[in-house]
Order: structure tokens, then sequence, then C-alpha cells
């Protein structure tokens, strides 16, 4: 069984080589894995090398992360790596043929990532996009409507596990009406539990058996006055209303969304039940206040890690270049419907 390390965390590096420092912390750390930033990324090549590097340090075949939705977010760029658009333009393009396209997308995408190392991305996006979505977030939606987002969202899970990447569904338990951007602000929704239940959280009960899953740091206020990271009612509507039981991470814990210092954050969240501090910006001394308090692996935590990475398996043999010839043609069909 692979082991899922020994600190309930999930780190960044400074840039796009792994600093001695950097090197010995994880080392002594033992974190669950890892997550890549466009500073940590120049060429394949290297991209390559610091993948291999992170595992070495901790001696293990640990997760590597990335956001690599297309369009706005994607951290590997031109000239190495595709250009997409964003999700919901091309969602609205393809019409009928969007889950098709989307699950292709990512089938090419997955292929990239593996090429250099990384085995898990930050997607799908299963928030829905309304009126008042923020810009931050609206363009990587899916759809306006529960079931859209839920089917588009499960092709884009199944076209990165056929890549032998791990998908990380985002933000639950719903983004889609914050009107603030939690890199920044802390948004609060207003929207009954009903409507919420019927709405923002379904497309995340459809996909409550995906292996990973990140927290929103947005208020529900119909439950709490705690953003959702830090809550633990939402972290039990996570758990029992949405029913998802997969592992856990935070969103990124340097958000201006929650307050306090990095510390306090990390306590209150996983105090609250989340499984995995997320931390991304690189920072030796704020690494080491997360570590301080996001300390060892739960016992459930260390079950959920080790179930999400038994699902990563060896890519299914494809042609790209086949792939990319029916992206194509679906992407000619939309532009003709269009």
């Amino acid at each position: 069984m692979t082991s899922p390390g020994r600190m309930a965390a999930c780190f960044g590096c400074l840039g796009p080589v792994l600093l001695p420092e950097e090197r010995d912390f994880f080392r002594d750390a033992d974190p669950f894995g890892f997550i890549l930033f466009a500073r940590n990324i120049e060429n394949p090549e290297q991209v390559l090398r610091l993948t291999a590097d992170l595992r070495a340090a901790v001696g293990r075949d640990a997760p590597i992360l990335i956001d690599q939705e297309g369009g706005r977010v994607q951290r590997m760029r031109a000239p190495h790596w595709r250009e997409w658009l964003p999700p919901l333009d091309t969602v609205l393009a393809a019409g009928p043929d969007a889950a098709r396209l989307m699950e292709l997308r990512m089938r090419v995408i997955a292929a990239e990532l593996r090429a250099v190392g990384i085995d898990a991305n930050c997607a799908p996006v299963a928030d829905i996009a309304g009126q008042g979505t923020h810009p931050f977030l609206r363009n990587r939606c899916y759809g306006t409507e529960a079931e859209t987002v839920a089917r588009i969202g499960r092709a884009v899970a199944d076209g990165l596990l056929a890549g032998g990447v791990l998908p990380v569904v985002k933000h639950l338990p719903g983004h889609g009406r914050a009107t603030a951007d939690t890199h920044h602000d802390l948004p609060t929704v207003t929207a009954s539990r009903a409507e919420l239940a019927a709405t923002d959280f379904a497309p995340f009960r459809a996909l409550a058996d995906l292996p990973m899953a990140m927290t929103a740091h947005i208020i529900f206020a119909a439950y709490d006055d705690k953003p959702a990271t830090q809550s633990p009612e939402m972290i039990r509507v996570i758990r029992e209303e949405i029913g998802f039981h997969g592992l856990l991470l935070t969103d990124d814990l340097n958000m201006q969304a929650l307050s306090g210092d990095l510390g306090s954050r990390t306590r209150a969240s996983m105090d609250a039940g989340c499984d995995i501090a997320l931390h991304c910006k690189g920072d030796m001394a704020e690494m080491l206040m997360v570590a301080g308090q996001a300390g060892d692996m739960r016992t459930d935590t260390q079950a959920r890690a080790q179930r999400a990475l038994a699902q990563r398996r060896s890519p299914a043999p494809v042609d790209i270049a086949a792939l990319e010839a029916d992206l194509q043609g679906l992407t000619a069909l939309a532009r003709d419907d269009g």
C-alpha cells in the first residue's frame, strides 16, 4: 500500500529548483504532497527534475498537484504546453458536445501533466456560475445549472483519471454565489439551506465519490458565521449531507478571506475537520507555522489519503494526435453551430 506521508499538509516551493533548505524541511516534515505554481514552471525538463527532487526529498511517490483548468487558471503555458479557452466559454460554444469536448481536453491535459511528473489536478470546478459570481471564478465554471455542472464535472474527472491524474474537485460546498474574490475578501452567502441543497450542493453530491476535494473560504449564513474551511458545521454538511468521504484539503491558507496568522488559520481548519492544510506560497517561515499546527495525519485522514492514492493508475493507452483531431472536430462543430 502506498504511504501517504506523515504530516497533514501539502506545500509549495519557492521557485523552479528545490532549495537545500526546502529539501531538508520536506524530508523532516514528510507532508502528504506538493503543489506547483507558475513560479515553479520553466520548461518540461526543469519541471520533471523538480517533481523528481520533491519526491526524493520525502523518499516516496508523493502526489504533486497543480491548477491546470485551462483558460485563465493554468500554470503550464505556451510555448511548451497547449493553451486553452476558459471552461465556460468552451462549454457554451460546444453545446450538446460540451461534456465530450471537456473530457477529451482533460485527457490531453493529463498527458501533459504526467509527462512532467504531476499526477493530481485541482479540477473539476463544480461551482455553479450565476449572475453575481465574481469574475475571478465565473468563466472557470461549467454552467449555470446544477445538472449541467455535474455532468461536465464528471466528464472532466473521467478524462483526468483515464490519464493517470487524480482529480481534486472544488470548491466544497459551493463557491458560485460568492460575489467577492476570496484571495482578498471573505464572502457571505445568504441563501437558505433548502436553496443551497437544491442548487449549490447538488453537483458536489453527484461527484462525491471522487478521491479528493478542496474547501471554499466562504461563510454560509444559513449554517453559521465561520468560513466553510474553518466551520465544523460546514464540514459536517460536506461529509453527511453532500456525502463526500474522500480526502478534504483546505483551499490555500494564504488567501485573505481567512483572518489571523498562518498558525491560527491552520489550527482552525484542522479542528473543523479538514484533512490536509494547503499552503501554496513556498515561504519557509510560513510553512513552519503551518507545519507546527497541521501536525501528523489523524487515523481517519491516513485512511482517506491511502484510498485517494490507491486510485492513481497508469494512463490508459491513447493516441494524443487522434484526441487532438477529435477536439478540433468538436470545436469546429461548435463554431459552425454558433
